[in-house]
């Protein structure tokens, strides 16, 4: 590579342009993602045959995933991060064969992490399924046992990624993401429409396909990766003459390295699953015990709380796994280069941004959570209610997601273990109480307090290790909550006014009252930042641009 033309890795940006720019793209792809992933729900549930039956479909999908979800992290969540991680810190010493060699060595141990995850769940299925709130224990291990393909390549598919993120590039994950999401509904979509509406087949066959959709989207989403692989500029483009060549590190000890870097990223990652599994597992026997519901009764209200509530809120939390996707390889970096005035200044601005997206969306989701769940699963008020708390739920998961991965960037994975296993401890403490007393409410009230805990620990270990401006992040963040409020007001106002002519139990009026509230909030908030110049303290110019457009002095 000729010095005078040579090719950069990644775009020389400042550390605030990186983290904007890397938590745009992850947000995008994961939020648009997640969006689709939501309203795909609308014929689907429809398709499976309303109320009743959709509500079990859902219940069904929901314990096949919670347990392929966990496999799924144990097998490749700790290995894009860690790849990402390792990948821009050896390119920020110039050793871009150390990068190439993390990237090949990766793709080993993935391959098999990702056979011998699937080979355990397989075998575990029916261990999983009876400890499920499940009417029937064969449907959810055929559900669960049709997820297994796709741990085949999934992990391939995300070392692949954590290569390409390690070069501060997060557009092709995000696009991947995206891809993967539409063919994997395209799939789905078409076939519940032919198993239940042109032969009307079982429920459970219908909710088998799926699942196995999850193969079908990766397996689009890999093909495109490494696509993009050999187009873009990576520590492939550089001769290993042009490597500085001062760490020499051998295969066996980049693969330990790599497992003891993914470790602590699997450990956190799987730890909101784990909250989930503890649901999963608990609930049932909880609600035998403490009240009078049948068992579909119990599956019926499970489905409600874990999938269907669940489903709208990934749409917010989206954005605290996009910015702590996009914080790894940017901290990692900053500690390679010992720069820890960088460092405490980017955890601040990093939690400030991601408070600045949730403390709205959050006040704003529990204010329409009746229009928004009757156009999903129609009028009902036990899952409008379960919304609103899952609503405030989303803040402390998104939370955590971010402390979780910033506390390892920064090399603090041991603090980060132990603030999880506290609040995971906290969580299995209140659950007995709160489900026996608040019935499904409890499993999410448990999850609060069990991850309030947890990231409280973690702002506080965060602290004793950089120094940040705790008053500076609690008034900013003060201020982002208030906007939020006054934002929520005036939401609420507007959806009393609406429903004098408008009736949220039809779904196309609620509908129409989502598009106006939803207008009305990004103005009243759109407005309060940008007059206050808040929004351009986080974002930068992008945001003082909207406001000279919009002549907002």
């Amino acid at each position: 590579m000729d010095s005078d033309t040579s090719k950069v890795i990644g775009k020389e940006m400042s550390h605030d342009q990186k983290m904007v720019s890397g938590t745009a793209w992850m947000t995008a792809g994961s939020m648009i993602s997640r969006i689709l992933g939501a309203l795909y729900i609308i014929p689907w549930y429809a398709w499976m045959g309303g109320q009743g039956p959709g509500d079990a479909a859902n219940a069904l999908y929901q314990m096949g995933y919670t347990p392929y979800g966990f496999f799924l992290a144990l097998a490749t969540a700790g290995v894009p991060s860690a790849i990402s991680k390792q990948v821009s810190y050896y390119n920020a010493l110039g050793e871009y064969e150390v990068s190439k060699s993390i990237y090949k060595q990766g793709l080993k141990i993935m391959a098999f992490t990702g056979v011998l995850s699937a080979i355990i769940m397989y075998l575990i299925a029916p261990l999983l399924a009876g400890a499920s709130p499940s009417a029937n224990t064969d449907e959810a291990i055929l559900v669960m046992r049709s997820l297994t393909p796709a741990l085949l390549i999934i992990p391939a598919q995300s070392v692949t990624r954590g290569f390409i993120q390690g070069h501060n590039t997060m557009a092709p994950s995000a696009i991947s993401q995206i891809l993967e999401q539409v063919s994997r509904i395209i799939f789905l979509l078409s076939t519940v429409f032919v198993i239940r509406q042109v032969n009307s087949g079982e429920v459970v066959t219908a909710v088998a396909f799926s699942t196995f959709a999850a193969f079908i989207g990766a397996l689009f989403s890999l093909l495109y990766l490494g696509y993009v692989l050999k187009r873009m500029n990576t520590a492939f483009n550089y001769e290993p003459e042009e490597s500085k060549g001062e760490v020499s590190v051998s295969p066996n000890q980049l693969i330990i390295n790599i497992i003891k870097t993914s470790i602590p990223f699997i450990v956190i990652a799987t730890g909101i699953i784990v909250f989930q599994i503890v649901d999963q597992i608990s609930y049932g026997p909880i609600m035998s015990a403490f009240s009078n519901m049948s068992e579909a009764d119990i599956q019926q209200t499970y489905g409600i709380t874990q999938a269907n509530a669940h489903k709208l809120i990934m749409v917010l939390t989206s954005f605290g796994t996009a910015m702590s996707i996009a914080s790894v390889p940017l901290i990692s970096d900053l500690i390679a280069k010992k720069n820890m005035n960088e460092v405490r200044r980017q955890f601040s601005k990093g939690i400030q941004l991601l408070l600045f997206a949730m403390f709205p969306a959050a006040i704003g989701m529990m204010v329409v959570a009746e229009p928004l769940y009757t156009i999903f699963y129609g009028n009902n008020t036990l899952g409008t209610g379960i919304t609103q708390v899952s609503a405030i739920m989303s803040i402390f998961v998104a939370l955590y997601a971010v402390l979780g991965n910033m506390l390892q960037a920064a090399n603090l994975t041991r603090p980060a273990i132990k603030a999880l296993f506290l609040g995971l401890v906290v969580k299995i403490v209140t659950q007995v109480i709160f489900v026996a007393y608040l019935g499904p409410y409890g499993m999410l009230l448990s999850t609060i307090t069990g991850f309030a805990v947890s990231c409280g620990l973690m702002m506080r270990i965060m602290h004793q290790h950089t120094h940040y401006s705790a008053n500076r992040l609690f008034r900013r963040s003060l201020l982002i909550l208030i906007f939020s409020i006054v934002m929520g007001i005036g939401t609420f106002i507007a959806k009393w006014g609406l429903g004098f002519v408008l009736n949220y139990e039809i779904k196309v009026h609620s509908l129409i009252a989502l598009m106006i509230l939803a207008i009305v909030g990004i103005v009243i908030y759109g407005y309060l930042v940008l007059k206050t110049k808040l929004a351009d303290r986080l974002i930068g110019g992008q945001a003082a641009r909207v406001r000279n457009k919009l002549r907002i002095s």
